[in-house]
């Protein structure tokens, strides 16, 4: 099982978003970011892994009749969201996502939280002054978690993402739409009604620590970015948060541990083993390097896969996979 994330025929700006996407996931590998199978730029086309649990706006919202998600997931998620942030922001060129909304964070079968869609994501440049940021004319994003300040001047920063992160917070906290959402918990807190405000479907989450996050959130999600929450400084108090909370998962998902058997996009299509060094042909296919430059060195111009010309010879490794299958390799020895 895959997913497939395919580019409208009429987009116009698509195209952009699909090479800056292959980009990025094709060279980095982490716990909390979906992991590219492959690609067919041909019909620009991304495959993902699959995550049965769909978006964590689904799961909040409870669509299909799913069970709410417990205060002690969401606190999980809270910190792998943060985790993964902190791995994008701390790159040599750090990398924004500028798009992070709950539609954007994807669950796998055992409810752990992914980033997704980095079709409008920014590697980020030093300026004149020293200040990493990317300035653009064009606003991009979730009107709803979009920085306010990028929305006045254009700069994206990686306090653009902490904004955006702060609105999640405070979502997984209350169960409420993003829309002022800020302006309730603040009037909520004012008047002494914060309690009112904590989603009770998430069961009985202990009052402080729901306060814990809850400020958070509003460190996180201030108006101006030099008052928002450096997330370094901010980890201490989510890890810590992620240790109180249980780790247990909502009954009634299924989980992925329960296959047994090798992930099929973890086998070259050729030898029908696990891949130790994977390359993406221009078929889009991945397959392990010695194979799929054996069947070229053998003067094949076609794909192995569906027998049709190859376009252009050459072969893109494919890290993230890589990483993927060694972690799991240490998982199942």
């Amino acid at each position: 099982m895959v997913a497939i994330k395919m580019l409208h025929s009429e987009s116009l700006q698509g195209k952009p978003e699909f090479e800056q996407e292959v980009a990025i996931l094709s060279k980095m590998r982490h716990p909390n970011l979906v992991t590219l199978i492959g690609t067919c730029s041909e019909n620009s086309a991304l495959i993902y892994e699959y995550l049965p649990n769909g978006s964590l706006e689904d799961r909040l919202s409870c669509q299909g009749s799913t069970p709410p998600l417990t205060w002690q997931v969401r606190t999980r998620i809270i910190g792998e969201i943060c985790r993964a942030l902190l791995f994008l922001h701390s790159n040599p060129n750090p990398i924004v996502h500028g798009d992070l909304t709950l539609a954007n964070i994807l669950l796998d079968g055992n409810l752990v939280s992914k980033l997704s869609d980095f079709g409008i994501s920014r590697l980020l440049t030093e300026t004149e002054t020293n200040t990493l940021v990317y300035r653009t004319k064009y606003l991009r994003g979730t009107f709803a978690y979009m920085d306010p300040e990028f929305l006045r001047s254009g700069e994206i920063t990686v306090k653009s993402d902490v904004y955006s992160f702060g609105i999640i917070i405070l979502q997984l906290l209350t169960g409420k739409p993003p829309t002022n959402i800020v302006v309730d918990v603040e009037d909520a807190i004012d008047t002494d009604s914060l309690h009112l405000m904590v989603d009770e479907s998430a069961g009985k989450w202990p009052f402080v620590q729901a306060k814990q996050l809850i400020n958070l959130g509003l460190r996180c999600a201030q108006m101006h970015r030099r008052k928002r929450s450096n997330l370094e400084s901010e980890w201490k108090l989510v890890e810590s948060l992620m240790q109180v909370a249980s780790l247990s998962v909502s009954p009634g998902f299924k989980s992925e541990l329960d296959e047994k058997g090798i992930p099929s996009y973890f086998m070259c299509p050729i030898f029908q083993e696990v891949m130790k060094d994977p390359h993406i042909a221009a078929d889009g296919y991945t397959y392990e390097a010695e194979a799929i430059k054996g069947w070229l060195d053998s003067d094949h111009r076609t794909s192995p896969m569906t027998n049709l010309p190859l376009p252009h010879p050459e072969l893109t490794p494919n890290y993230a996979l890589r990483s993927a299958i060694q972690e799991w390799l240490l998982k199942h020895p």
